[in-house]
C-alpha cells in the first residue's frame, strides 16, 4: 500500500435509494465525482460496486456517516457501517468512516448555485456529496500528520 499522502481513494454517500461515489488522490486532496450507484432499500447492485473498485483500485475506502448534529448516531448511521463492513468484508479494501453531516445539503447548494436542477429526487447530487466526503477526509488526514 502506498504511503500516507500518496494513497487513491474511493469515497461512498451512502443512500437507501442512490449511492453516490467519488475518488481522488491524497496528494492532490480533491476528489471528482465518479457515478450514483441505485439501491434498493440500502442494497446496491454489488457488481457496479464490483466494477467501480476494479476499476480505481482504491488504496483505502470512504464511507460518510450521517451523524445527527448533537454527534449521535442514527439508523442510517447504522447502515452506513454495515455497508461499510460489507465493502470491507467482500473486497478486503481498508474502509474508514468520515464525518458526513451537511454534505448532501451542501451539494444541493452547489447544484442550485450553478443554475442546475432542483428537482434532488430524479437528479440526485449523491456523487456530489460523495466528493465532499472526500474531500472532509482528506482535510483530516492532514490534522492528523501533524501539519
Amino acid at each position: 500500500m502506498p504511503e500516507t499522502g500518496n494513497r487513491r481513494v474511493l469515497a461512498f454517500d451512502y443512500g437507501t435509494r442512490r449511492i453516490g461515489v467519488a475518488s481522488g488522490q491524497e496528494m492532490l486532496g480533491t476528489g471528482q465525482p465518479v457515478a450514483m450507484i441505485p439501491a434498493r432499500d440500502g442494497i446496491p447492485d454489488w457488481s457496479q460496486v464490483e466494477a467501480l473498485l476494479q476499476e480505481w483500485r482504491p488504496d483505502v475506502v470512504v464511507v460518510g456517516l450521517p451523524l445527527n448534529m448533537d454527534d449521535s448516531e442514527n439508523e442510517m448511521c447504522a447502515r452506513a457501517r454495515k455497508f461499510g463492513n460489507r465493502l470491507h468484508g467482500r473486497y478486503h479494501v481498508p474502509v474508514e468512516m468520515v464525518d458526513e453531516r451537511l454534505t448532501s445539503y451542501e451539494a444541493k447548494g452547489d447544484v442550485m448555485a450553478a443554475g442546475g436542477s432542483r428537482d434532488f429526487g430524479r437528479h440526485g447530487v449523491d456523487d456530489r456529496a460523495a466528493v465532499l466526503i472526500l474531500e472532509t477526509w482528506f482535510g483530516l488526514q492532514g490534522n492528523h500528520a501533524g501539519e
